[in-house]
């Protein structure tokens, strides 16, 4: 049979946390119709209503699928076979299996579909269209799928190795919880100089959304670093202080991610 063309269903399984940020995506951004999605999920989710009155398709019987032309795979690592396996029947030969669960590995993936597999790790920014996804893919159509659903809501950076998907996760995937707790941290700082609570919040996110704003400009992070760090100034001062402790902290959450991926996969 033919591969599905680019206008046939695209099926999402699962809309927790980051199954509802991709399918708000989608639905921000019209990359996928919502006359063309189907979301299958355990249990009633906000996105997923909301995807249901612009016209989706929520928990249609199997046979709703036999014109889907990918998968994207989004339920916890440890539930995807029992999730996947129900679904075989009715997809198409040709659907791409596009993953963005964290361990699973591509070769297990395919021998257990029998079709074209693309690993992402995107990050939750999806939601907004302002994401970034590591891609690898043994196929290239698979590959060019996922650039497909995946290029209008993230920055998509090819990798070469699918080993490397595991560092990806942790420094983009997980790495916007990381950010988000040094923040807190600093506020937390701030409060022990004599701020209050809610001062210093504010300061706090206020000082990560112009970061974020910074980072928008495609300057090198070093760059970005020297236009706030003036020499001898108050935030030289700071990072020379911190750098050590940042370097060891960063190292820690990154090497802990990494190695919580790799015991999923085994």
């Amino acid at each position: 049979m033919a591969a599905p063309s680019p206008g046939a269903a695209v099926v999402l399984v699962g809309c927790g946390r980051l199954g509802s940020a991709i399918l708000e995506g989608w639905l921000a951004t019209g990359a996928v119709p919502p006359a063309d999605l189907i979301v299958l999920t355990p249990s009633g989710k906000p996105a997923a209503e909301a995807a249901r009155r612009r016209g989706a398709r929520i928990n249609p019987p199997v046979a709703a699928l036999a014109g889907a032309r990918a998968v994207v795979l989004a339920v916890k690592p440890a539930g995807w076979r029992e999730a996947l396996a129900p679904l075989l029947a009715g997809l198409p030969p040709g659907a791409t299996i596009l993953s963005v669960m964290a361990g699973v590995k591509a070769d297990a993936l395919a021998a257990a579909a029998a079709r074209p597999v693309a690993r992402l790790m995107p990050t939750t920014g999806v939601a907004q269209a302002r994401g970034v996804a590591a891609l690898w893919a043994p196929d290239a159509a698979a590959r060019e799928e996922a650039r497909r659903l995946f290029g209008p809501i993230a920055d998509i950076v090819d990798l070469d190795e699918e080993a490397l998907l595991d560092a990806a996760t942790a420094v983009a995937g997980s790495a916007p919880a990381f950010i988000h707790a040094f923040v807190q941290a600093l506020a937390r700082a701030g409060t022990a100089q004599g701020l209050s609570a809610e001062a210093a919040g504010r300061l706090a996110r206020g000082a990560l959304r112009s970061a974020g704003a910074g980072a928008e400009t495609g300057a090198s992070l070093d760059e970005l670093i020297a236009r706030v760090a003036s020499p001898g100034g108050t935030t030289r001062a700071g990072l020379d202080a911190a750098a050590e402790a940042l370097d060891r902290a960063a190292a820690a959450a990154v090497e802990a991610a990494v190695a919580r991926a790799r015991r999923i996969s085994g």
